[in-house]
């Protein structure tokens, strides 16, 4: 179970320098394959080996300059609900605000460690200028500048130490784990409850597995998998479901802590930002993933509205990652939803998939040969050698002598080639390319 570190704070106080230094530092230990990150809230961070997700509560609020007390209090909120570790980012230059105080007020009811920042502090008398932050009563104040990353480095080492201990997910010997996400009231619990029905022998809960998600033993109709989180059984009364930040918060962990994500979406409403910001989620965490389009049965009847044409809309948004199963179900009238189990075992031996070094030698080396990458700089790149990294998720080592010169249409073409021969439909891959 992977630990979540919340950055909150009023606008324009740096959360987001913060958290893009927080996220890119990432791309210096790992090369990212291509593609465009669409969403700047949430992320990935590692730090002396800890690896932690972060999301920037900033991103969600709409018309950020004129936010409203309580729209702030209700993100911190969810986010102190949700969130292992909350850090606290104040901006030195203005001091402290009414809005500040408000924050701080709602921090210090939390029994969750809260960190303060002291952001925009790049000279000595700024520094002097961070103790009034003290006065919030919330312990320790960190002073660091968001811009240049002075300061950064004691307040992660800061930061990891008050991380709580990693809980080991007891992996039920070793399931496929699948997890029904999408935004509220797309009709995940209609899902669950048709998949389970009243047949509720097949059905083993097993609690306290982890303290923030419900898993269900699935066995029966030959399948034998834990459905993770299922019908988000935590309504808390205090937080309206309808925020855009709340649906992706909860997502994140039942993303996390699953193999392959049933990734659902509103036929009628096809894929909105909220639905991009989940699917955000999956792509980082590289995770199995099949798109169930629901309510399918309330379309059909409409217009000629062809399956082809809207599973190309949902593919063109999705690119580059097109690789991936969708299905048009009806949770209600029980359309195609043992399919999409089966078809969630299919991504899931996609993603365990070893491939032997020399199978993969054999044949993507010939098709290197035949199209071998373009010279750069009057200098040819040699690819000598291919091997699968022992990585939960498929990557792959491509040995050369100029690693540095190969571009992404390259690294593309690679994948694609990757995908026909083998099968990795669902499935995110990554492509690393190193010195011999």
């Amino acid at each position: 179970m992977g630990n979540l570190v919340a950055i909150v704070g009023r606008p324009n106080v740096g959360k987001s320098t913060l958290f893009n230094r927080l996220t890119e530092s990432r791309k210096a230990i790992v090369q990212e394959t291509s593609g465009v990150t669409r969403d700047r809230h949430y992320g990935k961070s590692q730090w002396n080996g800890k690896e932690f997700s972060v999301v920037d509560t900033g991103g969600f609020v709409q018309g950020s300059d004129d936010v409203f007390e309580d729209e702030i209090r209700k993100q911190v909120l969810i986010a102190i609900e949700e969130a292992n570790l909350i850090v606290f980012v104040v901006d030195v230059e203005s001091g402290i605000t009414d809005l500040d105080l408000a924050v701080a007020d709602v921090l210090r009811r939390t029994k969750k460690p809260v960190m303060t920042v002291s952001n925009k502090v790049d000279n000595f008398e700024r520094e002097q200028d961070s103790f009034e932050f003290y006065g919030f009563g919330l312990g320790e104040v960190y002073s660091i500048s968001a811009i240049s990353g002075s300061g950064t480095g004691d307040f992660l080492d800061a930061l990891i130490k008050e991380l709580p201990e990693e809980v080991e997910v007891d992996e039920m010997e070793g399931l496929p784990r699948i997890a029904i996400v999408g935004k509220p009231n797309v009709g995940k619990s209609s899902l669950t409850n048709a998949l389970l029905g009243n047949d509720r022998n097949i059905v083993t809960d097993i609690s306290g597995t982890t303290r923030d998600s419900i898993d269900t033993r699935f066995n029966a109709y030959g399948f034998d998998m834990v459905l993770v989180d299922t019908a988000g059984i935590r309504k808390k009364g205090k937080v309206h479901e309808d925020i855009e930040f709340y649906s992706v918060m909860r997502s994140i962990k039942t993303i996390e802590n699953s193999d392959v994500c049933l990734f659902m979406l509103d036929a009628e409403e096809g894929l909105q930002s909220q639905d991009m910001n989940i699917f955000s989620v999956i792509e980082k965490n590289r995770k199995g993933l099949v798109i169930l389009v629901n309510k399918w049965d309330k379309i059909e009847d409409k217009e000629t509205n062809s399956m082809k044409e809207y599973e190309e809309m949902i593919l063109a948004k999705l690119a580059p990652f097109t690789d991936v199963p969708i299905l048009f179900i009806s949770a209600l009238t029980k359309q195609r939803i043992h399919k999409s189990l089966e078809v969630a075992m299919e991504v899931h031996k996609n993603r365990t998939q070893k491939i032997p070094t020399s199978k993969l030698n054999e044949i993507m080396l010939e098709i290197i040969a035949n199209y071998p990458p373009p010279a750069n700089k009057g200098k040819f790149i040699k690819i000598k050698f291919v091997t699968q990294l022992p990585n939960y998720a498929p990557a792959f080592a491509f040995f050369c002598n100029l690693p540095q010169y190969i571009r992404d249409p390259y690294k593309r073409y690679l994948e694609n080639q990757m995908r026909e021969k083998f099968n990795f439909t669902g499935v995110p891959i990554r492509l690393f390319f190193r010195k011999k």
